[in-house]
């Protein structure tokens, strides 16, 4: 299995659990005192929906099935979220400490993928979405300390 593959399979599940956590996230802060937040963290979603769908689009042009079921490390990663989840309720702190951690966790996958030897295209990919998740986790960062 290429680089390429490997990489935009872990990248893959990551944006999966970013999607379905900031929807959640979302979800939770609605009706809060800053609706606005969750206005953001809904962007922020349908950003890794779009993320997700570029990567996988690539990884059909080339042959690829980067879209199959996630690893184990992407996996206990998604039980713990849950487990968090389970403990932290709706405090919109708690809600936006969770996000951070989710955001940390994407950002150091996609430092690990530009560690790999990828191809020039996925590489630029990879960097201009890498970028973009630094951003977020810099807004979401931000937010929590609004709070």
């Amino acid at each position: 299995m290429s680089d390429d593959a490997k990489a935009a399979k872990e990248l893959v599940e990551t944006l999966k659990d970013g999607e379905r956590g900031f929807a959640q996230a979302a979800e939770k802060l609605r009706g809060d005192e800053h609706p606005e937040w969750a206005s953001t963290l809904q962007r922020l979603s349908a950003q890794r929906a779009g993320f997700r769908r570029e990567i996988v689009d690539m990884g059909h042009e080339y042959g690829d099935d980067v879209d199959e079921s996630g690893t184990a490390t992407s996996a206990l990663h998604r039980g713990w979220i849950a487990l968090k989840d389970a403990v932290t309720g709706n405090d919109a702190g708690s809600v936006l400490g969770a996000a951070v951690t989710g955001e940390n966790h994407a950002v150091s996958e996609y430092e690990k993928a530009l560690e790999m030897d990828l191809s020039t295209g996925f590489r630029q990919v990879v960097s201009r979405q890498h970028a973009s998740v630094v951003t977020a986790r810099d807004e979401v960062k931000a937010l929590q300390l609004a709070d």
